[in-house]
């Protein structure tokens, strides 16, 4: 119990610079609209958008729910296309020189601009959000898997090889530990763009969600709900960041030292 209290004051006192300045903006922002007269149609105070949080519970929680879903579905496919896309460009050249330069390339493609065709193609149901997220998310994933498997140090494979690894063992003993730091770099940054991923393919078509939500509020000037809704999507956002982090450290403790790893491989 004293552990957990002392790890909880731990991270409120790292985490307390950042929620201080998050109050201070807060309370600028509330005095500013109240001092300026702003309309609450056009920039409502921190205060109503709360209020709203607090009202509209049940409306947010439901399509924070379809979000939701949709993110998990799309970085569970993008994890096993980064990971397999990722493995094939390091152990084969001939993929490394036809899909690598292609995936490179596709990102200078305006992920927008695809979701109205697949909206065509797929419809409007979940899958075609799934597949904006996956779009979203796969190319931090790739690149960061291939940097962390290409980051392995020549000697250690060459003492790999002295103690008589095998190609799968060095992968999997050697290759896979070395480059976790870099693959969950990558993940972290997939888990927060997700997010984006998501709003984008309920706002382009779609009929829950809720990007649908804002997407429909902003007409109707119903501009706290907005604010409300891009409120809990950062919660969500921050959760998943949180969660990959968690999971991140969960891993590394796993995973022995690489020069244990050959000892154990000698032994």
């Amino acid at each position: 119990m004293i552990n957990y209290l002392g790890g909880m004051w731990l991270a409120a006192k790292n985490w307390s610079p950042a929620i201080f300045t998050a109050l201070a903006l807060i309370l600028i922002w509330e005095f500013v609209v109240w001092i300026l007269d702003i309309q609450r149609w056009l920039l409502p105070p921190p205060t109503i958008i709360f209020q709203e949080l607090i009202d509209s519970i049940g409306l947010l929680t439901r399509h924070a729910g379809i979000t939701l879903l949709e993110i998990i579905m799309g970085f569970s496919v993008s994890l096993m296309i980064g990971v397999a896309l990722a493995s094939g460009i390091v152990w084969s050249r001939t993929m490394e020189r036809s899909i690598y330069p292609i995936i490179i390339a596709s990102q200078t493609i305006p992920i927008f601009t695809l979701a109205p065709l697949l909206i065509i193609w797929v419809g409007t149901d979940i899958f075609s959000k799934v597949i904006v997220v996956v779009l979203f998310t796969f190319f931090p994933l790739v690149v960061s898997l291939v940097t962390g498997l290409r980051s392995v140090d020549s000697e250690a494979v060459d003492m790999f090889r002295t103690l008589g690894a095998t190609n799968a063992q060095i992968f999997r003993k050697l290759m896979i530990p070395t480059a976790l730091p870099n693959f969950f770099a990558g993940m972290k940054v997939a888990a927060v763009v997700s997010v984006i991923g998501a709003v984008i393919g309920e706002w382009v078509g779609a009929s829950a969600g809720l990007g649908w939500l804002m997407k429909l509020s902003g007409p109707q000037f119903q501009t706290a709900r907005v604010f409300a809704a891009i409120l809990v999507l950062s919660v969500v956002a921050i959760t998943l960041f949180s969660a990959v982090v968690a999971i991140e450290k969960w891993f590394l403790r796993k995973y022995p030292s690489i020069l244990s790893q050959a000892k154990n491989l000698g032994e």
